[in-house]
């Protein structure tokens, strides 16, 4: 373990990293950049709570070790979306009621901002497909509407 210097932009701010290079992206996202929208669930990639688009792909940020980083990638957290939560996405999600205890929202909003970026207008099958994220509460239905009417608000 040796320590590593990164040069990355995070929602369009650049930053130059020293830490372990086995340190995943999402520690250094929360506890060196000090953006704690993205969140940690399960630490092993099965919840998708940490979800980030890197380089333009919704990426677990959880098993992204540093070293795996490539110098200069640009990152987009929760909080690069909007300043004032005016993303669609967002809106979708606030008009749909989709949180309840909120863990995995991030995540999942990371996800379904990808998945409109690539598929404007997804099938509910491409959305089951694609948010895979684990919901405690149960709000997939809920998920599945918010990013139908974010869809519809192109």
């Amino acid at each position: 373990m040796a320590d590593i210097t990164k040069t990355i932009t995070v929602n369009g701010v650049s930053h130059t990293v020293t830490c372990d290079s086995t340190t995943p992206l999402l520690w250094v996202l929360r506890d060196i950049i000090g953006l704690t929208g993205t969140k940690f669930g399960c630490g092993i990639e099965e919840c998708y709570a940490c979800t980030v688009l890197l380089n333009g792909s919704a990426e677990k940020s959880c098993d992204e070790d540093m070293a795996e980083i490539p110098n200069g990638s640009v990152i987009t957290t929760i909080e690069g979306l909007s300043a004032d939560s005016s993303h669609k996405v967002q809106q979708a999600w606030v008009a749909e009621q989709v949180p309840q205890c909120g863990w995995c929202q991030s995540g999942a909003i990371m996800r379904a901002t990808k998945l409109l970026q690539s598929t404007p207008n997804p099938t509910d099958a491409q959305i089951d497909a694609e948010l895979a994220n684990i919901c405690a509460c149960g709000t997939y239905p809920r998920m599945r509407a918010a990013i139908h009417r974010a869809a519809g608000m192109a």
